[in-house]
């Protein structure tokens, strides 16, 4: 099983992913753990505005140390988002949720109305 973790919150603190022992048995036992590119262009954005604390370069370096492996945005991706239902608007999300989708991947996050999507978002 691979799966693709959203490392932030919607908010502004990151996900606690290995103080979570249900997140950290799915992380640990997939074969394969992505980190988009949309969920670091978010974090330059929220870092910018400052209304995020996070070293880009850190959390880039932690993702590489973790093993993790990037996940670029495709075409593919931004176009299966017109078949997302209206669950929210927050464009990060639904790039993320679409990209599960189309890989397929099972989506880690701890972002609670990702939940809208059963069949595809484990909400920790």
């Amino acid at each position: 099983m691979s799966v693709t973790v959203r490392p932030l919150r919607a908010g502004t603190k990151p996900c606690t992913f290995v103080h979570n022992l249900d997140s950290r048995a799915v992380i640990v036992s997939a074969t394969e753990v992505y980190v988009s590119s949309a969920s670091i262009w978010e974090a330059a954005i929220k870092v910018g505005i400052g209304k995020l604390d996070v070293d880009l370069d850190e959390l880039a370096a932690e993702i590489k140390r973790s093993g993790f492996k990037e996940l670029p945005i495709t075409a593919r991706h931004a176009a299966m988002v017109k078949n997302l239902p209206e669950v929210h608007r927050d464009p990060f999300d639904r790039i993320l949720v679409a990209q599960a989708l189309a890989e397929p991947l099972r989506f880690v996050t701890c972002v609670g109305i990702l939940k809208g999507y059963p069949a595809l978002a484990d909400v920790i």
